[in-house]
């Protein structure tokens, strides 16, 4: 948040010394015709310029008193008195023409009946001596009026925040006197700049919003412009340029305000950028393209006052040399990518007002010398992963008697919350949310804190309040945020002295006692009342409201009771879910309401829906889901025309869908599952709830067949028809859900409520459905926009699955189970990669599993059990990893993971287990034999060598046969 003191800053002032300059300069050849009169000089306007004057005025739609003092009347002839117009004090020409609201006064009548036309006069060509034009804050959707090039004496132009088009002609170039031109907020396209070479005294250039993107060499012209001190091109499709335009940049030039914002230009080459930087005071990058923070950035800008680079793509660290801009008084580098430490030296700064380094990836601590800023008005740090404790940058900032506002929101910070926060005697928001910040913070802590307005210590769930009962607080607050803290089982009764809250949230603080009579009538001025997850008993009474002025209230998740009283239903948004309600019939008790989110589910809520519905003409979200609500649904609901949620599932209703429904062409979620309703599905949801996203009307008593107009929901991501009574077949027109065809999630579901003042938080009421996911009946809300569903399970359909199914790509999870379904699985299921759950189970299917479900390697779950599946179960790590369960019942199917082995599996093992018979059997002989045979040798051989060594009439005798033997040998 901007300091206010900071926009009128002396630093400011100098920016605009130009355009003081130039008053000055008109000041001397002006006065206004009164002041001429009081000289005893009676000097009339010409004639000429009034008639052109009147001409021009004729030109306009003047519907309001802008130009009520020009006229022809004889009272008016003085032209000079006009308002808008002032006349030389010696020629009486006209030479100050200026018509805008802020000219006539700070009334909202000259904004809000602005001046219109077709055309501008070109009459006023007759002011031959123009020094000064504005024409502002008009609704003039003309094309830019080219005769104003022919004002060859002007001094300054203003042709900002109209609606001119068209582009400016090059003989604008003739303006050669002119010092200040603004033609911002137009929608006007601009080629080239090269009309500005020549205006070689313009000191103030502003072109904001005019389109630039074909203006390659954008700064050549500019650069040529010596006397420039003030240039503003926000918004104009600028991209970064190229080398050949960079060669001719003049580096001295005089600038000091440079706003280059909401473009496309990067840090490609950073020599475009630093042409500007010697003599810079203030410069604003603000939504560009910059990915990167060159290192010496910090050493160029020695006089900088003003540095803005938010809401860019910069990925790098913060540079050291940024703490040599010692001169900066605002440094915004929020909404980028930087990482890393906040680096030491900024404690340098010494001149720095506001500091904003929010929704970065900041890590590590706080660096303490951020205690030496004395000068510093704001500083916000919020939605980082800053950890550490703060205590001492705390106890440091206590000599930071300027600092107004402290953000430190969602980052990773804890510890105890220091006292000496209490003497930061001029703090007016101290924001330390969704922290893990812990201990007691007591009225230590906000002693001299008398200007605190914003208070929020919510979601740190081990930080507690602890002040006495009659503490008055220093401080009146305006908002006021407590929620996951601890409070205590009793209501504070300090907040009766908070005459000026309009938002508090005091949720899940443990608070358990009945609401207190004064809390209604608490401040005529509160807005926003979150009292959420508490266990708050009692009755909500009627005389609770005379003075109450609510717009959004959430009393969810505690323990009331009894009927709602009227007053609640006045306001806009309205939660009551999970409390013990029993009766909604004061709704009709209201004359017209406001609502445009109403949650009264997981109540008791009893008898019949009012019917009074046709009250609620901005209702966008209806939720009474789970309660004990009986009958036929009105026809009044069909007078909802603008509602795009509802959900009655879980009642008892009964009959049929009212037909009057079907005029309720903006529903997005419709969930009437879990009642009784009867009869066949209407014709009229596939044909007029074309914006339909969610349908379940799961577990009813809806027949006969599923009606193929359903097809035509070409957005629908979840369909849910199960428990019913459905029979036919499925239509082969399924494979027409556009929305299911895609592998991302694209729609969800989100009523926006409010932007609340608590620091960059949007309330949006998201969506939420029960849905059955692999076998349990899961609530699901955050991720329901990922969900892409068909669920047709426990119903009595017939007939094959259409092989159009195969063109939902995005689906994940299909349940066909418990029905008569028969054929065999589409061979190319597996084209369903994204499937992460398919249950056929209890059907009739036969064949052979597809090989291709192998290849969804996304599926968790998986059931084909009692169908008549037959041959081998497919491999693959997605089929054979599942539990024998998801299979069962299928008598002639094999395989791993069943027990039961295919006929080729047994016939492949006997002949296995012969092969290895045989192979053991060569491996024994192999062993054995050979082992045997070597050592019968050694022992053979060494027993008949000792044998012979030791006899010796056995040694003779065995010798002479072998002499016998040989002489047998050689006489054969």
């Amino acid at each position: 948040m901007l300091p206010s003191s900071f926009l009128a800053t002396k630093n400011m002032d100098r920016l605009l010394l130009t355009q003081t300059v130039i008053f000055l300069v008109i000041f001397l050849f002006s006065s206004n015709s009164r002041e001429v009169r009081g000289s005893s000089v009676m000097i009339k306007c010409k004639q000429v310029e009034r008639e052109a004057l009147l001409k021009f005025k004729h030109s306009l739609h003047a519907t309001n008193p802008l130009l009520s003092s020009w006229g022809s009347e004889e009272e008016k002839r003085e032209c000079c008195d006009w308002i808008g117009i002032s006349c030389h004090n010696k020629s009486g020409h006209v030479i100050k023409l200026d018509i805008s609201p802020s000219t006539f006064g700070e009334s909202d009548e000259y904004y809000t009946l602005p001046l219109s036309g077709e055309y501008l006069s070109s009459s006023l060509l007759e002011l031959r001596n123009l020094r000064y034009f504005r024409l502002s804050h008009t609704e003039l959707s003309i094309p830019f009026p080219s005769f104003i090039a022919n004002f060859t004496k002007l001094l300054y132009l203003d042709l900002s925040s109209n609606f001119m088009s068209g582009k400016i002609p090059s003989q604008f170039g003739n303006l050669s006197s002119l010092q200040f031109l603004d033609l911002s907020s137009n929608q006007m396209v601009i080629t080239n700049l090269d009309w500005l070479s020549t205006l070689s005294s313009l000191r103030h250039l502003d072109l904001s919003g005019s389109n630039l993107s074909e203006a390659k060499n954008w700064m050549q012209p500019i650069n040529k412009l010596s006397h420039l001190t003030y240039l503003k091109l926000s918004g104009c499709s600028l991209q970064t340029p190229t080398p050949p335009f960079l060669s001719i940049l003049n580096s001295s030039t005089s600038l000091s305000f440079l706003d280059l914002s909401l473009n496309y230009l990067s840090f490609s080459t950073h020599q475009w950028l630093y042409s500007f930087m010697p003599n810079l005071l203030h410069l604003d990058l603000t939504g560009n393209k910059l990915s990167f923070l060159p290192q010496d950035f910090g050493n160029l800008t020695p006089a900088l006052t003003y540095l803005d680079l938010s809401s860019n793509q910069i990925e790098s660290t913060i540079p050291n040399t940024f703490a040599n801009m010692t001169s900066l008084e605002y440094l915004s580098l929020s909404s980028n990518f930087l990482k890393g430490d906040i680096p030491y030296g900024f404690g340098n700064m010494v001149s720095l007002s506001y500091l904003d380094f929010s929704f970065n990836q900041l890590e590590n601590s706080i660096p303490n010398d951020f205690g030496n800023l004395t000068s510093l008005e704001s500083i916000d740090l919020t939605f980082n992963t800053l950890k550490g404790d703060i205590t001492k940058f705390i106890v440091k900032n206590t000599q930071l008697l300027s600092l107004r506002e402290l953000w430190l929101q969602s980052n990773q910070l804890y510890g105890l919350v220091p006292r000496s926060i209490g003497n930061m005697i001029n703090l007016e928001i101290l924001d330390l949310s969704v922290n893990s910040f812990d201990g007691v913070i007591d009225e230590a802590h906000f002693t001299k804190l008398s200007k605190l307005y914003h208070l929020d210590l919510s979601s740190n769930k081990f930080l507690q309040l602890n002040v006495s009962s009659n503490w008055i607080p220093p401080f009146n607050l305006q908002i006021l945020g407590l929620g996951s803290c601890k409070l205590g089982s009793q209501f504070p009764k300090w907040l009766k002295t908070q005459n000026s809250l309009w938002q508090i949230d005091i949720s899940n603080s443990g608070i358990s006692q009945s609401i207190p009579n004064w809390f209604w009538n608490l401040t005529t001025q509160l807005s926003f009342a979150n009292l959420s997850n508490n266990q708050i008993s009692g009755t909500i009474e009627e005389a609770y409201s005379s003075k109450m002025k609510l717009d959004d209230v959430d009393l969810s998740s505690n323990l009331f009771h009894g009927p709602i009283p009227s007053f609640l239903f006045k306001v806009r948004t309205l939660f009551l879910s999970n409390n013990r309600f029993s009766s909604l019939n004061s709704l009709c008790n209201v004359t017209y309401h406001y609502l445009n989110v109403l949650d009264i589910s997981d109540n008791q809520l009893i008898g019949n829906v009012p019917n009074c519905l046709s009250k609620l003409k901005d209702i966008e979200y209806l939720d009474l889901s789970n309660n004990k609500l009986f009958g036929e649904i009105p026809n009044s609901i069909g007078s909802l025309s603008s509602i795009r949620s509802l959900h009655l599932s879980s009642n008892n209703f009964s009959g049929r869908l009212p037909s009057s429904m079907s005029n309720c062409r903006e529903l997005e979620a419709l969930d009437m599952g879990e009642n009784k309703f009867v009869g066949h599905i209407p014709l009229w949801i596939g044909k007029s709830l074309k914006k339909l996203i969610i349908l379940s009307l799961r577990s009813n008593h809806f027949d006969k067949n599923m009606p193929p107009n359903l097809c035509h929901l070409k957005h629908l991501q979840v369909l849910d028809l199960s428990l019913n009574n459905i029979f036919g077949s499925i239509p082969n027109c399924i494979g027409d859900f556009t929305s299911m065809k895609q592998n991302e999630g694209l729609n969800t579901v989100h009523v926006r409520t409010k932007t609340y003042a608590f620091k960059n938080t949007m309330t949006n009421y998201g969506e939420q459905i029960f849905l059955t996911w692999k076998g349990t009946l899961s609530k699901y809300k955050s991720t329901l926009g990922l969900v892409k569903v068909i669920d047709l399970s426990s119903n009595k359909l017939v007939g094959e699955i259409p092989r159009e199914i195969i063109e939902l790509n995005g689906l994940i999870s299909l349940n066909l189970s418990r029905n008569n379904l028969s054929g065999q699985i589409p061979a190319n299921i597996g084209q369903l990669m994204s499937l992460d759950a398919l249950d056929l189970s209890r059907n009739h299917f036969f064949g052979k599993i597809p090989s291709s479900l192998s290849k969804v390697d996304r599926l968790n779950t998986l059931d084909l059990s009692y169908n008549n599946l037959s041959g081998k179960i497919p491999t693959g790590p997605q089929l054979q990893t599942r539990d024998e369960a998801a299979y069962m019942g299928n008598l002639d199917l094999c395989g791993s993971p069943l027990h039961k082995k295919c006929p080729d599996e047994e016939e492949h093992n006997a002949t296995q287990l012969s092969d290895e018979h045989i192979e053991n059997e060569d491996e024994f002989i192999s062993k054995g034999f050979f082992i045997s045979v070597a050592l019968g040798f050694l022992v053979g051989f060494w027993g008949i060598c000792f044998t012979l060594i030791f006899n010796k009439s056995l040694r003779y005798a065995s010798f002479k046969l072998l002499d016998d033997i040989e002489d047998w040998i050689k006489l054969r």
